[in-house]
């Protein structure tokens, strides 16, 4: 055991007395150590009943015969963050996340590790630091919110952030705005659609790194802590029986994800999180293998915000597992890749099954043949841009004109606010990528805006920076690289003719060869926004979008 570096011998003698300390008895000491990474806090819905999560773990590890040792970690969401400077910081504290829990458990020599997490950044930065580690590790999330509900239909917070533009647009008063405001979030978890943190936690069960059920059991169900306590009994399987991230986490598993991803609609953060947890784990994962594997995968969920499920819904439809077992009949899911359970993917899918075939369709009847994603390219986004395309609505696949171009996001807010904006355009956010953000921020207020103001069938966004998992509309973001790399992004100008392709995955502008050359002689990089603290660190470390946005590590 690991744990022996501070426990073994009559020279540990110092170490077990400030165990002791802590009120640790002898018998506790002797067995194995089981790190549990908290991520619970008072300020994110989807962490504020992960104690009540975290001590369900700590009841599995006990039976299980370990003794459980909790420790915090930080957590930022992402919907407070959106629309202002602390947007910079979500995707920053991934790489945060990671960093502190390597030094945690390598500090304290844990046996093992509990992964207890929610929501955006959180998930993915506990991934790739339990791939770094390599012991025995496995993931609990907190789980969804349940839906809201207004006039007999389903809610959620991205129909708040789309009735703040339709109040701009004087559709709807105040009252209805506070009332979809008071109506749209009813229960703590992660937020109820298919949007970044749910995206991730169902994929976490594709990727074979927590048990059936993590992605979609509602946070309030009293079997989201029957599951904890399986995950703390089942870390004490995975130590006994020798099985590590490393073991389970490879190109076919991550080819796994990706596939479940295009199926469910997922999240367009995933062409961030997939990328750098495949780094963790020594592999790179090329954005053009999502395009490969969105041509040939249907899209099964039509999930919120371009449908109308939510979590709870794909639940009680079967779950994640029914998704795969769906994905199975056209041989798209490679069945044999280990996974927690200790047993391999097929094992895992063998008994589900699809309980609602609206919200899971066949697959011979999809909502689209082509799954969620799409990777475009062209002289604007030589390394690649990604738009969730099942979230577009069809007329818009296919878009020219001219470009309104902005350096900042909240200028964008309010030129759109400000009905600015007309139908046609293309609105170019830039120097809001990785480095220039820095910090990669979402556009989701602007995005929910146009859709609130009926724009979203009209005007496209293209960024260097991201979007939340709740935009729908004509978003398309990561464009790598960045402004701030002196990508192709910073040298637009208004009235520049931009042309969108989804469908041919194509995006560029038109203007010659020689007139970009010439811009680029006369082109000079503005002054960083951030010039101390933790972004001003990330800012020079942190790798482009297509790179999954990560602090390189690796020579």
């Amino acid at each position: 055991m690991r744990s022996n570096d501070i426990k073994r011998g009559y020279y540990k003698a110092w170490h077990r007395s400030l165990l002791k300390a802590l009120g640790y008895c002898d018998e506790e000491i002797s067995r194995p150590l089981i790190g549990i990474a908290n991520a619970y806090n008072e300020i994110v819905p989807g962490h504020l009943h992960l104690d009540m999560i975290t001590e369900a773990v700590k009841s599995g590890v006990r039976i299980g015969g370990g003794t459980p040792v909790e420790f915090p970690t930080i957590g930022i969401c992402d919907g407070i963050a959106m629309g202002h400077c602390g947007m910079r910081y979500p995707l920053p504290s991934r790489e945060h996340i990671a960093d502190s829990i390597e030094m945690m458990v390598e500090g304290h020599r844990f046996d093992g590790i509990v992964l207890v997490s929610n929501c955006d950044k959180i998930t993915p930065g506990m991934l790739m630091a339990a791939i770094r580690l390599n012991i025995p590790a496995i993931l609990i999330s907190g789980g969804p919110m349940l839906a809201g509900k207004y006039k007999g239909e389903p809610i959620d917070v991205s129909t708040v952030g789309e009735c703040q533009g339709r109040y701009a647009a004087g559709d709807i008063d105040a009252d209805e705005l506070i009332e979809m405001e008071n109506l749209s979030c009813p229960t703590w978890g992660s937020c109820s659609g298919m949007f970044t943190a749910n995206t991730m936690n169902c994929l976490s069960e594709a990727l074979g790194m927590a048990l059936p059920g993590n992605g979609t059991i509602p946070a309030v169900y009293a079997e989201r802590i029957r599951l904890a306590k399986k995950t703390g009994m089942q870390i004490m399987s995975l130590l006994d029986k020798g099985i590590k991230p490393l073991d389970i986490i490879n190109k076919k598993s991550l080819e796994n994800a990706i596939v479940v991803d295009m199926a469910l609609g997922g999240s367009s953060n995933t062409a961030l999180h997939l990328p750098a947890i495949a780094y963790e784990a020594g592999l790179t994962l090329d954005l053009g293998l999502f395009n490969q594997i969105s041509d040939s995968t249907p899209h099964l969920c039509n999930m919120s915000p371009g449908g109308p499920f939510h979590l709870e819904d794909l639940y009680e439809a079967g779950g994640v597992s029914a998704v795969i077992k769906e994905l199975v009949k056209k041989d798209l899911i490679n069945l044999g890749e280990l996974t927690v359970t200790g047993k391999v993917l097929g094992e895992n899918i063998k008994d589900s099954k699809v309980k609602n075939r609206d919200v899971i369709r066949d697959i011979t009847n999809p909502w689209h043949q082509m799954g969620g994603i799409a990777v475009l390219k062209g002289n604007i986004a030589p390394g690649g841009a990604v738009v969730k395309r099942t979230a577009v609505a069809p007329e818009m696949w296919k878009h020219k004109g001219p470009a309104r171009v902005f350096d900042f996001e909240e200028h964008a807010q309010e030129a759109i606010y400000s009905n600015k904006i007309k139908k046609g355009d293309v609105v170019v956010i830039r120097y809001e990528g990785p480095k220039g953000g820095p910090g990669m921020r979402e556009m989701l207020i602007a995005t929910s805006a146009l859709v609130g103001m009926g724009l979203d069938k009209d005007v496209a966004i293209i960024t260097d920076g991201r979007f939340s998992g709740a935009t729908r509309g004509p978003a398309i973001g990561h464009i790598s690289p960045e402004a701030a790399e002196s990508g192709p992004i910073a040298l637009l100008e208004d009235g520049d003719i931009i042309e969108i392709d989804i469908e041919n995955n194509i995006l560029k502008a038109e203007i010659s060869d020689e007139e970009f050359t010439r811009r680029q002689k006369e082109f000079k990089l503005p002054e960083p926004k951030v010039n101390k603290g933790y972004l001003y660190f990330y800012s020079k470390l942190a790798s482009s979008a297509n790179e999954g946005a990560v602090l390189k590590w690796r020579c």
